[in-house]
């Protein structure tokens, strides 16, 4: 890595899911990053609108340099834990997720110990299969302004189930994450699910 050049952890979960609307969302819950926990959305509707939710200007401006939307919005982004899974609320959306049992995926990514994969030469790696196996799914590429990212995934369960709004319209049921979205150059998986993950950034000085 070149002096001038640093990288970025951001560690936490994140989730996925399609909708009968054709609303697909992605919500980032991030426990650990360069400025503590946060949470995220990116929403994609099924014209192909991509709308970034985030909670503070420095988020704001630091996502929108790292992938592509048609629209940002800056408002408080609350993710909590319930009996059965994730409560996601914004002003313009809510989200109930039902959250299962580690699919067969999240066991063989249990195989693996956690500093090798969330090492970017890890992530390298695997790319080729990743991309191969699910649809969409890229564990390394390039972001916006010069900047390369490595998704580091070490579990992953199921979301089984779905309700909720955006902007005043029902989201209605459960479906895959399909088309895959259009934020960067990587999709969440099309099966609905909750990865967790440590991505890596390296971006210029």
């Amino acid at each position: 890595m070149k002096a001038d050049r640093v990288r970025e952890r951001f560690a936490g979960r994140i989730a996925g899911v399609g909708s009968a609307s054709g609303v697909r969302v992605v919500v980032g819950r991030w426990d650990a990053s360069p400025w503590g926990a946060f949470a995220d959305v990116m929403i994609e509707d099924a014209g192909g609108h991509r709308v970034l939710l985030a909670p503070t200007e420095q988020v704001r401006e630091f996502v929108t340099a790292t992938y592509s939307f048609d629209e940002h919005v800056i408002e408080p982004v609350s993710v909590t834990d319930t009996a059965d899974g994730w409560q996601v609320e914004t002003p313009s959306l809510s989200l109930r997720l039902v959250v299962g049992g580690r699919t067969p995926l999240g066991a063989l990514l249990g195989i693996v110990p956690k500093s090798v994969a969330t090492a970017p030469a890890w992530c390298s790696a695997i790319d080729p299969v990743a991309r191969v196996v699910m649809r969409g799914v890229r564990t390394r590429g390039t972001a916006g302004n010069d900047r390369r990212e490595w998704y580091g995934a070490t579990s992953v369960v199921s979301v089984d189930e779905i309700t909720g709004a955006w902007r005043g319209t029902d989201l209605g049921d459960l479906r895959p994450v399909d088309p895959p979205c259009r934020f960067g150059f990587s999709s969440t998986p099309a099966r609905p699910s909750v990865t967790s993950v440590v991505t890596t950034i390296e971006r210029s000085l």
